[in-house]
């Protein structure tokens, strides 16, 4: 448990980390563009790097505190054995996707490392920008298989998703008691 808490900590500094660069990137960016006519060349190119390294981290980071929107009006509606079966289901298929796309991208970052080719504008080798892609796939299949596991155990029942139209009601019936009071 210790190391699955340092792990949610570590992924959570990285989410937060990659944000606030991105974010400082852009606004120096638009600052340098705007206001001085000038900018570096290579912070486009950052940019996209960064926020490519924050989906892929956030995407386990989302599975984790539930917050990746899914549709699971038939599954809620199953009882409760049927819904673990779908479940179980669900998260090995995940797991067989996380695989293919795991492979993929190992053969992919070993031909780029064999060639040897740098980024455009920055010197850094391709397949070090590119190694979000084994780390965040690593990632989401440790956050998948936490799944199969209280699914196994009875302590989940599957994807935990946010229920939009639930939160939009909510706030809807705030603003409207929040207008009554004024």
């Amino acid at each position: 448990m210790v190391v699955i808490r340092l792990l949610h900590r570590i992924e959570e500094s990285i989410v937060a980390l990659l944000l606030v660069a991105m974010a400082l990137l852009v606004f120096i960016e638009v600052v340098l563009r705007f206001g001085f006519g000038t900018g570096y060349m290579w912070s486009q190119e950052l940019t996209l790097l960064l926020s490519a390294w924050f989906v892929l981290f956030g995407i386990s980071y989302g599975l984790r505190v539930g917050a990746l929107i899914g549709v699971d009006a038939v599954v809620r509606r199953l009882p409760p054995r049927l819904r673990r079966i779908v479940s179980t289901l669900a998260v090995v298929l995940s797991l067989a996707y996380c695989g293919l796309l795991f492979y993929g991208s190992w053969v992919y970052l070993a031909k780029m490392k064999k060639i040897g080719i740098e980024l455009e504008d920055l010197p850094i080798p391709v397949w070090q920008a590119y190694s979000i892609l084994l780390i965040g796939l690593a990632l989401f299949s440790i956050r998948l298989l936490e799944m199969l596991w209280g699914i196994f155990r009875g302590t989940c029942e599957g994807f935990r998703h946010t229920n939009e139209a639930e939160e939009s009601m909510q706030l809807a019936e705030e603003l409207k008691q929040k207008a009554a009071r004024q």
